[in-house]
């Protein structure tokens, strides 16, 4: 691995951007010129989120050499970017640009800010990213700079996780040990974003200091890929591969990693029966880093080099911060091998109507029973506790909505379930979505399914969710005991038209995140008045650059509203 950080060889390609190949010596040039800017301005921390890689990897190890504390964000979102703000962060990179503050760093060089050579850094500046990493590889840099991953967890409350630079050499270094020479000397694609941990190793780390080239965008078809990359992808990404998709080109890839998520068995059978290849999964999280690995089709997990588990869970590992065990939530069952394989989560046990239920086991008895491809299972408050599941349809279940429908596959899935709990703890809200909502780290989005599910006397009870890119059908209930219907109107209660537009708008930024607030309406058309428990289609159309929400409300035979939402300028 010493080669990787040698000042030498400034020809080698470090990545790929926009048309352009970068060399070290470009990176380190870049990195040296902002390093300097970074180190005239006094504030400690910033807040970096950039959409491509190596722009990020710029200013990164800008910051690290001029010995700023880093903030990565999940995203670029302005209630993300006001809590890193709240945190003493300046925001940097790709944010909206209402959301900067401080220096205006909108306009990121990748080029060492345009310097020419008689502008440019003194020579011996441009080794220091590298000669700090052999620093901290070698042991004598006790206090490197730190690194905040500003992350949400199930609750959906970001928290920051730290990190030395010296536990993620250490990982890095383990990664190039372990499969340094699967890869050889191919490029690095990513269907996943590097502002987590997973991306941020796979997708930057690891590349640089073995001295392969990384792909700047996001990589999420393989058919305009090179012929030869490790292709760095999550679950949800592979699931969805189909008979459409480029098998030949996969198939020449070294390595397809996969984490963020336990890969589905038929997903990984897909792969391996195209292309040849088993996907590598990484288990691990963003406080304790990678912790083990499989490879289809063997089920248990192997432990990285240089790290221990104890039969009941707790984690020792050099890339923890300190030497204290780390305890997992996740519950595990130990094979006579020394693999062990995963047995859901510990802390996914909640009271239902005083009793205790597994969240995890639910799932787990849904997904067997062959109605559902996916299922998460989320505890809703209201009038009494009880459990909602948002799930996506199987080919199977499918067939069975179409044929006899919704209440028909609500009565098989309720009778699976009664083989193994009580009726007290079966699911009182069922939610079927084409694709689950999803974190950009892959993973469901348990944030937005809560919001979904919400037990609320304002909005509908979603039946069913379909979308696909700007435009979404969604089948929802009007309930009779809507706060609405009491006062418009007593005799003849009708569903006001400023509430239509409400959900709307709701239900539009759930589906397409938009946060830039409505100014004005166009086209705006109520037809037929909407009575309480009517059954209908809300069918919303996206149309980003112009910034216009289409919608309609309609049943089967004819429309009772229809219009445009139309944006503030931004």
């Amino acid at each position: 691995m010493a080669r990787a950080f040698d000042s030498a060889d400034d020809g080698r390609p470090v990545a790929w951007h926009r048309g352009l190949c970068y060399t070290r010596g470009d990176f380190r040039l870049a990195v040296a010129a902002w390093a300097e800017r970074f180190a005239a301005d006094s504030h400690p921390r910033y807040g970096l989120y950039c959409q491509d890689a190596y722009p990020f990897a710029v200013l990164l190890f800008a910051l690290w050499q001029a010995g700023k504390q880093v903030w990565l964000a999940a995203n670029n979102r302005p209630d993300t970017g006001a809590l890193l703000e709240s945190e003493d962060c300046r925001l940097l990179g790709d944010w909206p640009a209402q959301g900067l503050s401080g220096p205006d760093f909108k306009a990121i060089s990748t080029e060492a800010s345009g310097a020419t050579d008689a502008q440019a850094p003194e020579p011996a500046c441009f080794s220091r990213p590298w000669t700090a990493w052999r620093a901290w590889a070698s042991g004598t840099d006790r206090q490197p700079p730190d690194l905040a991953l500003f992350t949400s967890g199930s609750t959906g409350v970001a928290k920051p996780i730290f990190k030395s630079q010296r536990q993620l050499w250490r990982e890095v270094a383990g990664l190039e040990a372990q499969w340094g020479g699967l890869l050889g000397a191919c490029r690095v694609a990513g269907t996943v974003g590097h502002q987590h941990i997973y991306g941020l190793l796979f997708r930057v780390l690891w590349p640089l200091a073995a001295g392969r080239g990384f792909i700047s965008e996001t990589a999420l078809d393989a058919a305009g890929l090179p012929e030869r990359v490790c292709w760095i992808a999550s679950p949800a990404h592979l699931k969805r591969l189909d008979a459409e998709s480029c098998w030949a080109k996969i198939a020449g890839f070294p390595a397809v990693f996969s984490s963020g998520g336990p890969l589905a068995a038929a997903a990984a059978e897909c792969l391996a029966r195209q292309t040849g290849l088993a996907a590598l999964e990484i288990y691990g999280s963003s406080e304790t880093g990678g912790i083990a690995w499989r490879r289809f089709p063997d089920n248990g997990w192997r432990l990285f080099a240089g790290l221990t588990l104890s039969p009941d869970g707790e984690l020792s590992s050099p890339y923890l911060p300190d030497a204290e065990p780390y305890p997992l939530d996740d519950a595990l069952a130990w094979r006579a091998d020394g693999c062990f394989e995963l047995m859901g989560r510990r802390d996914r046990i909640v009271k239902i109507e005083e009793k205790r239920l597994s969240l995890t086991e639910l799932e787990q008895c849904l997904l067997a029973g062959g109605w559902l491809a996916e299922a998460v299972a989320l505890p809703i408050s209201g009038r009494r506790d009880a459990v909602a599941v948002a799930g996506v349809l199987s080919a199977t279940g499918h067939r069975l909505m179409l044929g006899d429908g919704r209440k028909a596959l609500i009565a098989e899935l309720r009778e699976g379930l009664l083989r193994h709990f009580e009726a007290v703890l079966l699911p009182r809200r069922w939610l079927f979505f084409s694709t689950l909502p999803e974190t950009s780290a892959g993973k469901p989005d348990v944030p937005s399914l809560r919001r979904w599910l919400v037990s609320d006397d304002r909005l509908p009870l979603p039946r069913q969710v379909r979308w696909s890119g700007d435009s979404a059908e969604l089948t929802l209930k009007i309930p009779a005991d809507l706060r609405y219907f009491a006062d418009h109107f007593p005799r003849f209660a009708i569903l006001p038209g400023v509430v239509q537009l409400a959900w709307v708008e709701y239900y539009g930024r759930l589906l397409f995140g938009f946060v830039v607030p409505f100014r004005s309406l166009e086209a705006i058309k109520f037809v037929q008045p909407i009575r309480p428990d009517s059954e209908l289609q809300l069918n919303l159309t996206w149309r980003a650059a112009a910034g216009r929400l289409g919608f309609e409300f309609r049943d089967a035979d004819r429309a009772y509203s229809s219009g445009r939402l139309i944006q503030a300028e931004a």
